[in-house]
C-alpha cells in the first residue's frame, strides 16, 4: 500500500504539474477552447488515442469480452478502421480545413456555422450538455471502482471519487485543452506499459484462445455459441453484441466532439498524417490487450476456482465491470514484484479513465461556456460574434463537474460499456450523415440538415428508451407509463440497438431532403427562365 500510495502522490503532482504549465499556456479563451498552434504530432496522437480508450475500453468492454468471447475483436478492427483511418483520412483535414477558415472553435460551432445555423448549433451543443456526462460519469465511476478493488479501499470510495474528480477539474478549468493535451501524453504512456504488463503475464499464466475451450459460457443471451465461437448470426446474443457494442461504439467514434477538437487544433493536415500512425500503434495496443485478456480471464478462473468469469465474480457479489480488477488482483498475488505490477495496472486504469474525462470535461465546458453562452448573449444584444469569455468557459466547466459526480451516485452498476454505446450511438445516429453532407457538399442545405438530424435524434431515443432493453435502465420512462421496462417484452426486438434503426432513417430522411431541395432549386431556375 505504501509503494501504492507513494506512485499515486508522483503521479498527482505530475499531473498538477502539466496543468499548471497548460495554465501558464492559456492566455485566452481560443487557447482553452483549441489550443492551436501549441499542438505536436505526438500530442495529437497520443491525446485522440487516450481520449478515445477509457476505462470503458479496458475494464468496462474488456469484461463484456469476458463474458462474450473474442467476437468483440471485431471492435478493435472498427475502432481501427473508423475511429482512426476514416477520421483522420477522409474526415481530419476536412474538419481542420473547414474549421480554421470559419473560425469554429468548437464541434457544435463548427456545425453551426457550416450551415449557418444557429438551431444546428444549439442542438448539438444541448446533445452534449445533456447526454455527454452520463458517458463522463460512467467513466469516472469505472475507474474508481477499478481502483478501490485492487487496493481495498472500498470504505474510502467517496474520497476518492472526490479527489479524482478535484483533481481533473482543476487542471481542465485552468489549463484548457492545452493542459488536457498535456496529461494525455502522461497518461496514455502509463496506459501502454501497464496493458503490455498484463498481457504479458497472461500468456504466460493462461496461454492463448485455445484455453477456452470446453469452458462453459454463462450469463447470455439465446444464439451464444461458445466463448471460442461467434454467436448465431440474428440470434439475441448476436444482436446485443453486434448492434450494441460493435456497431454502437465502432460507428459511433466518428462524430465524438471530444475527438473532433483534435483535428481542429491541428496545424496542418501533415501533422494529421503523422499522428495517424502513431495514434494506431497506441489503439492497437491497448484495444487489441484489451480485449484479448477479457475472455482469457475465463480460463484463469476455471482453472483457479472452478468457474468462468461472470459465473465467479458473481459469486463474489460482483458485476461485470469488476471482471478484469479481479483478475488482476488474482493473477499476480504471490508474483514477484507483485504490488509493482498491480500498482501500474491500477495506474494505467486511472490514466485511461482520467485522460477520457478530462477530453469529456472540457467538451461539455466547451460546449457550455462558448456555444450555449454564445446564443444566449447574442439573442439577449442581437449580435452576432462568438463569446471569447474565459471565465464564462472555466465557469461552466467547474459546475458541470459537479453534475458528473452527482450523476455517478445516480447511475446503477455494470453500466460503463452501455454508457458509451448510447452516448456514442446517439451523436451517430443524429449527427453522423449531417457531418458528412456539411464537410463534404458544395452548398450544404441547412434544412437538409435539421431533416436529418431530427429524425436521426427523435428514432434513436424513441428506440432506446421504449423499444431496447439494455438503454431503456437509463431513463425507465417506458416502466413509468406501461409497467413494462420495454414496449416489446417478447422476441428479439427488444435486443436490437437504436443506432442500427435510427442511422439509416437519418440518411435515408438525408437523401430525400436533398433530392426535394435539388427538385425545387430546378423548378425555380425554370420559372426564372421563363419569366
Amino acid at each position: 500500500m505504501g509503494l501504492f500510495l507513494g506512485i499515486m502522490v508522483a503521479f498527482i503532482g505530475s499531473m498538477i504539474l502539466l496543468g499548471f504549465l497548460g495554465y501558464r499556456n492559456t492566455k485566452d479563451s481560443q487557447h482553452f477552447l483549441l489550443g492551436r498552434n501549441k499542438a505536436s504530432t505526438m500530442m495529437i496522437a497520443l491525446s485522440y488515442g487516450a481520449t478515445f480508450l477509457s476505462a470503458s475500453a479496458i475494464v468496462g468492454f474488456g469484461g463484456q469480452a469476458a463474458v462474450h468471447g473474442p467476437s468483440l475483436m471485431w471492435l478493435c478492427f472498427l475502432n481501427l478502421f473508423l475511429g482512426l483511418f476514416v477520421a483522420f483520412v477522409l474526415f481530419g483535414p476536412r474538419v481542420r480545413r473547414i474549421g480554421r477558415r470559419l473560425g469554429a472553435s468548437t464541434f457544435a460551432d463548427l456545425m453551426g456555422k457550416i450551415f449557418k445555423s444557429k438551431g444546428i448549433r444549439g442542438f448539438t451543443a444541448g446533445i452534449i450538455i445533456i447526454m455527454m456526462p452520463i458517458y463522463c460519469a460512467a467513466v469516472l465511476k469505472g475507474g474508481v471502482n477499478s481502483l478501490v478493488i485492487l487496493t481495498g479501499l472500498g470504505e474510502f470510495y467517496d474520497i476518492i471519487l472526490i479527489i479524482l474528480a478535484v483533481v481533473v477539474g482543476l487542471y481542465v478549468v485552468y489549463g484548457g485543452i492545452i493542459a488536457v493535451m498535456y496529461n494525455d501524453i502522461l497518461q496514455a504512456s502509463v496506459m501502454i506499459v501497464g496493458m503490455v504488463v498484463i498481457l504479458a503475464v497472461t500468456v504466460y499464466t493462461v496461454g492463448d484462445f485455445s484455453a477456452l475451450g470446453g469452458i462453459p459460457q454463462t450469463g447470455v443471451l439465446d444464439g451464444a455459441t461458445g466463448l471460442a465461437g461467434a454467436p448465431s448470426f440474428l440470434s439475441e446474443e448476436w444482436w446485443l453484441v453486434v448492434s450494441t457494442f460493435i456497431l454502437g461504439v465502432g460507428i459511433g467514434a466518428l462524430t465524438q466532439p471530444q475527438l473532433v477538437v483534435r483535428f481542429m487544433s491541428a496545424k496542418d493536415d501533415r501533422m494529421l498524417n503523422r499522428s495517424l500512425i502513431v495514434g494506431s500503434i497506441f489503439m492497437l495496443v491497448i484495444v487489441g490487450i484489451a480485449y484479448s485478456v477479457g475472455p482469457l480471464t475465463n480460463a484463469y478462473f476455471f482453472e483457479q476456482h472452478g468457474m468462468g468469469s461472470l459465473q465467479y465474480i458473481k459469486s463474489l457479489n460482483l458485476g461485470v465491470d469488476f471482471i478484469i480488477p479481479q483478475y488482476v488482483l488474482e493473477v499476480f498475488n504471490g508474483i514477484s514484484f507483485g504490488d509493482v505490477f498491480i500498482s501500474v495496472f491500477v495506474l494505467s486504469l486511472l490514466c485511461a479513465s482520467i485522460s477520457t474525462i478530462s477530453a469529456l470535461m472540457h467538451t461539455i465546458g466547451a460546449a457550455g461556456g462558448h456555444d450555449a453562452y454564445t446564443l444566449f448573449k447574442n439573442r439577449k444584444t442581437k449580435s452576432e460574434e462568438d463569446s471569447q469569455s474565459l471565465k464564462v468557459n472555466r465557469s461552466v466547466t467547474a459546475i458541470m463537474m459537479v453534475m458528473v459526480v452527482v450523476y455517478c451516485y445516480l447511475m446503477p452498476n455494470d453500466i460503463i460499456a452501455k454508457a458509451t454505446s448510447l452516448f456514442m450511438g446517439m451523436t451517430a445516429a443524429a449527427m453522423l450523415p449531417m457531418m458528412s453532407y456539411g464537410l463534404f457538399a458544395k452548398l450544404p442545405n441547412k434544412m437538409v440538415a435539421i431533416v436529418s438530424m431530427a429524425v436521426g435524434a427523435a428514432t434513436y431515443l424513441f428506440w432506446a428508451l421504449f423499444i431496447n432493453s439494455s438503454s431503456s435502465v437509463f431513463l425507465p420512462i417506458c416502466k413509468w407509463i406501461t409497467g413494462n421496462q420495454v414496449l416489446f417484452m417478447e422476441g428479439s426486438l427488444k435486443f436490437v440497438d437504436a443506432l442500427v434503426v435510427a442511422l439509416p432513417l437519418s440518411v435515408i430522411a438525408l437523401a430525400v431532403m436533398i433530392l426535394v431541395t435539388r427538385s425545387r432549386r430546378t423548378d425555380t431556375a425554370e420559372t426564372e427562365e421563363t419569366t
